[in-house]
């Protein structure tokens, strides 16, 4: 197989397993999800999930957030890890939000970038889910999984974004980026993978990481 058709055999074998790609993230508009992604760094979306509401009930727009003080939002988040920095940031986007924003998320990758605790990810996220914008948000799964599938080197995640985008028709990218982290969560985890069972690594996949996955079975 060359790379277009690789390319084609993972677009093929993901539609096939996942038509249908709902928004892990539970969330009911664009600041909602805005502050669910910014929760879920380094944590599951399942623990985000169960925390968000207790956190929403208090304040879901950011009006309201900032009645809340900086150690209220932290109390309410802590479970989801990284709290201190997370809960400032909350409290910061908000009030950048109604000064600079009229209380809405901007829908550019420049001003959701200007806000606290906001890097590129979460940014590409709120753009691709919120608004339906083209983007490819590469999370963990992503940037293990197109190294796996020898599409990138591996080398950093804005490279692993930059084969993505270049490989991937635009108006796949915000559907594919959720398969693929489907798929990674189902078939090739980084821990406790079974080769056997993920079609596409074992199609396509990097030989090196192939031949490594069945040395160390021996």
């Amino acid at each position: 197989m060359n790379k277009t058709e690789k390319v084609q055999f993972v677009i093929d074998t993901l539609e096939k397993l996942y038509p249908e790609t709902p928004i892990p993230l539970d969330h009911k508009d664009p600041y909602t999800l805005l502050i669910a992604v910014l929760m879920s760094a380094q944590s599951t979306d399942e623990r985000v999930n169960k925390i968000t509401p207790l956190l929403f009930k208090e304040a879901d727009n950011p009006y309201d957030m900032v009645k809340l003080t900086v150690d209220e939002i932290r109390e309410i988040i802590k479970p989801v890890g990284l709290s201190p920095m997370k809960s400032k940031g909350i409290h910061g986007l908000s009030k950048i939000l109604i000064e600079k924003h009229d209380g809405k998320v901007p829908q550019n990758f420049e001003d959701l970038e200007a806000l606290p605790a906001v890097g590129h990810k979460t940014a590409s996220v709120v753009m691709a889910q919120a608004f339906n914008i083209p983007a490819f948000p590469v999370d963990t799964h992503i940037h293990r999984l197109m190294y796996r599938w020898n599409l990138s080197n591996g080398k950093s995640v804005a490279q692993t974004e930059k084969d993505a985008k270049r490989l991937f028709p635009k108006e796949l990218w915000n559907k594919l980026h959720l398969q693929i982290i489907y798929y990674g969560r189902e078939y090739c985890p980084a821990r406790g993978w079974k080769l056997e069972n993920d079609s596409i690594t074992s199609t396509i996949g990097r030989k090196t990481v192939i031949d490594e996955y069945y040395s160390k079975k021996k």
